[in-house]
């Protein structure tokens, strides 16, 4: 069965709709904007559903980013209100202050930048009479590629459920420019594109979780181990369930 792409395209958008009706009315969408497919994808829904005059793009350069050029033509390309708001004496601060008491990893200097992006996005939102966009997809998902209370939250999640292909295709509906549609992924965080550190293609993985094939068994185990590593990241914090009062005899 075939992707029908420009009906999907509408489905998600009358689904915005309806969640910014009973979660939001009158509220805007707030997307960070990173210049890459999802955050354009999502970027466009949110217009197609709510009108330009409703969404807030947000570009969170951390220092010099050499692809924002993307990110500003996608917010001129969707004639959206936006914000570029500079993270960088932020990370470097805090990033500043556990080096003085304790020796951090790399991963979390990597993962601290996206964390403070969300923290941000959140602080205008409230400022802004705004709800915030989630721009994970599914292939991201299904393999962890999110950061923890980073890109990986949101209130409300037009692509968690579609391929990485998939949401192209649902670009191409919306008519965003080739160049932000097809731009290679990456995660903004090292030198590296997503698929160099994942350490096989989207086309791969997204052909496993659609049909379960996966004609390399290396490969199939990696997605598989992956899968299960990371699956904590998309279930609820765990908690104690109290069944009632525990009552201490006399």
């Amino acid at each position: 069965m075939s992707f029908d792409a420009k009906k999907t395209t509408e489905l998600v958008v009358d689904w915005i709709r309806d969640w910014f009706s009973k979660n939001g009315e009158n509220c805007n969408a707030v997307v960070g904007i990173s210049g890459g497919k999802d955050s354009s994808v999502v970027a466009a829904l949110c217009v197609e559903a709510l009108g330009k005059d409703r969404v807030i793009g947000v570009l969170m350069p951390c220092g010099v980013q050499h692809d924002i050029d993307m990110a500003k033509l996608l917010v001129s390309h969707l004639g959206i209100k936006h914000y570029e708001i500079n993270i960088k004496d932020t990370r470097d601060a805090i990033i500043k202050e556990l080096e003085d008491q304790v020796e951090i990893s790399e991963m979390t200097k990597i993962n601290l930048s996206p964390r403070l992006r969300m923290s941000t996005l959140y602080a205008l939102s409230q400022s802004v009479n705004g709800r915030v966009a989630n721009t994970c997809n599914l292939s991201e998902d299904y393999v962890g590629y999110s950061t923890r209370y980073g890109d990986s939250v949101g209130d409300f999640s037009p692509l968690s459920r579609f391929t990485v292909q998939e949401v192209k295709e649902i670009g191409r509906v919306l008519g965003l420019p080739d160049v932000l549609v097809d731009k290679v992924p990456i995660d903004g965080l090292c030198s590296k594109t997503d698929e160099d550190n994942l350490g096989f293609t989207y086309a791969t993985l997204d052909k496993y979780i659609r049909t379960g094939v996966c004609e390399d068994k290396e490969i199939k185990e990696k997605i598989d181990k992956k899968h299960k590593a990371n699956l904590f990241k998309l279930e609820l914090m765990p908690c104690f369930e109290y069944g009632g009062f525990v009552y201490e005899e006399n």
